[in-house]
């Protein structure tokens, strides 16, 4: 069962003010009417817009922020400024919204119409500067915010509102979210540590930690007839090898990894929890690192890192909802070990067991093979090729003052034969190549552990970072190390000084 994802509503806001008359707010209703239905329309946007009665005073923007805020079916709000709309009347109202909210700087008809235009054509059209009014307020107030321009009807003005709206669709989806950690994270390791206080508060959701033996019970437990379903379900989705089919000598390790993943999603769903991390150094009362369940309830949209990883685990699950509806998996990855041939130089992303064959270019295939650690008996995990084409790799990190997001681009390609290597597994160039994107990656703090996403863009990310209000270093096919550098150490003012104090 896939987990469900909310669909929260945008609201359309348009701003304008009682000195034209009436007749002149009616036409701006009208046409913010049209606007915001037009979007509605569109479905190729993940949420829905709703159209809000036009802003005139101070009054009616502070009424419009505070319900915003107290509506749960609010997501973020669309800005326009149809006429010139005083943006002293908005300081109070914007002072209260803590709903992340888009500029649209637009304008109703695409056309002038030369031969008939007049001043009261121009008074009501004035968006052109009724909605710099509006940015030098938004500026000055320091507020995050993105800015998209071109007329609403524009696909390109489409596609940037469908990114924004992925983004604040995942913020929506992390207020209030609860991730589980199955023991703690790896003993002595540095980058998947982090303050849990400080993520709640900078993101909204929660991590705690569960005992093992909780999960025991429940695999334990696991219903004969769920088993017989969810083999059947296997069998129908996947090649699986010979000796773990029903006749095989270890169809038994089929079961019991049946058994894992009927526990671990029996846990996750009576908990609510949005995503989920095991370490190989806690098994205890497992017979098997779970493997195939992982790759599967992160199919099914559930974050997952491993080693107890839980910032990775969130930013899986961040980028799952982000990336709903769109060609191409998202996964937990992990940067193993390179190809350094010259000029040819590539990455082999994977991981013991779990990554998500939402990833795979063919179907995948269920198999059995010892683990060299965990102590545990060999476990079940689907090998499979990720699929060639762009993708990108982020690591969400705990600076200590703050987090970081950093995004590479790279460009998955064909993965060679590795008969001996049975592991699901990607294979990536780095833009803009692989020296730089190396150097880059490893000044800025980056981890090995990633989320990495054939469907999110870099876009949707820097989306997020600014309604998160964190920082976001990118690494693309445009950087120079150089000035990598130096982005680095303006963003260690910057931010130092943003947060004050309360770091």
């Amino acid at each position: 069962m896939t987990r469900t994802t909310s669909t929260p509503q945008i609201w359309f806001v348009c701003g304008s003010q009682h000195l034209y008359g009436p007749k002149t707010l009616a036409q701006v209703e009208a046409d913010a009417q049209a606007i915001a239905t037009a979007l509605f329309e569109q479905k190729t946007l993940p949420l829905p817009v709703r159209f809000k009665p036009v802003v005139t005073t101070p009054d009616e923007v502070t009424a419009l922020c505070s319900q915003a805020n107290a509506d749960p079916e609010c997501a973020g709000l669309i800005l326009w400024m149809h006429t010139f709309s005083p943006s002293k009347m908005w300081i109070r109202g914007l002072n209260l919204l803590s709903k992340p909210f888009l500029h649209l700087h637009t304008q109703f008809d695409r056309a002038l119409p030369w031969d008939a235009i007049d001043m009261d054509y121009m008074n009501l059209n004035q968006s052109a500067h009724g909605d710099r009014e509006a940015g030098f307020i938004h500026t000055r107030m320091r507020l995050g915010r993105k800015v998209v321009v071109g007329h609403w009807s524009d696909p390109e003005v489409i596609a940037r509102i469908d990114s924004w709206q992925r983004a604040v669709r995942a913020w929506t989806e992390w207020q209030g979210a609860r991730f589980c950690r199955f023991g703690d994270n790896m003993r002595a390791v540095a980058v998947t540590e982090g303050d849990k206080v400080g993520a709640e508060m900078a993101f909204g959701f929660s991590t705690n930690g569960y005992g093992i033996s909780g999960l025991v019970a429940r695999v334990d437990n696991a219903s004969q007839a769920d088993i017989t379903a969810l083999l059947a379900d296997y069998e129908q989705a996947y090649d699986i090898a010979p000796e773990l089919r029903r006749d095989g000598s270890r169809h038994d390790s089929l079961i019991y990894s049946a058994r894992l993943e009927l526990g671990l999603r029996s846990f996750l769903e009576e908990g609510g929890f949005r995503g989920f991390t095991t370490t190989f150094e806690d098994l205890h009362g497992l017979r098997q690192l779970p493997g195939m369940a992982p790759q599967r309830l992160m199919a099914d949209g559930y974050g997952f890192a491993g080693e107890g990883d839980w910032k990775t685990s969130a930013l899986v699950q961040a980028l799952k909802v982000m990336a709903l509806g769109l060609p191409g998996g998202t996964s937990f990855m992990e940067d193993y070990t390179y190809d350094l041939s010259e000029g040819q130089e590539a990455v082999l992303g994977a991981h013991m067991l779990e990554i998500c064959p939402t990833i795979a270019a063919g179907r995948p295939r269920v198999e059995l093979h010892p683990l060299g650690i965990g102590g545990k008996e060999d476990p079940v995990r689907l090998v499979f090729d990720a699929q060639p084409g762009p993708a990108l790799n982020a690591s969400l990190i705990d600076l200590g003052n703050r987090f970081r997001l950093l995004v590479n681009e790279v460009d998955a390609i064909p993965v060679p034969p590795m008969p001996k290597l049975p592991v699901a597994r990607a294979l990536w160039r780095c833009r803009p190549d692989f020296k730089t994107a190396c150097q880059a990656w490893i000044l800025a703090g980056g981890a090995h552990h990633t989320a990495y996403s054939q469907a999110v863009t870099t876009e949707m990310l820097e989306d997020f970072a600014t309604i998160a209000g964190i920082e976001i270093a990118v690494i693309d096919a445009d950087t120079k190390l150089r000035a990598f550098r130096r982005e680095l150490r303006d963003d260690e003012v910057y931010f130092h000084f943003a947060r004050g104090i309360r770091a």
